[in-house]
């Protein structure tokens, strides 16, 4: 039997899988899995594409997408906006 390693980008084919997928990865208290859900997002959509609309270099936005980068929330709002997903605040009893 062979196994092939899983690719959650390869699930990401509508718009609300995207936005299921990006905030499941924000419930969790480690930074680490919302970069990677980010970049696994932006994989589905076209990693080149992605940069280009955001005004960012492809290679720079995989570096900055990548575990233990120092993501910088100006970099999150370009790749969310043209992803066209928001974040949002509601209280912790909801």
């Amino acid at each position: 039997m062979r196994f092939t390693p899983f690719d959650a980008s390869e699930f990401l084919d509508s718009e609300e899988a995207i936005a299921e997928y990006l905030a499941a990865a924000l419930d969790d208290p480690d930074p680490e899995l919302f970069i990677a859900a980010l970049g696994d997002v932006a994989k589905a959509r076209g990693m080149a594409q992605i940069a280009r609309e955001a005004g960012l270099g492809r290679e720079s936005l995989y570096k900055a997408l990548t575990p233990g980068s120092k993501l910088r929330y100006e970099t999150v709002r370009k790749v969310m906006d043209v992803l066209g997903v928001k974040l949002t605040v509601a209280t912790g009893s909801s």
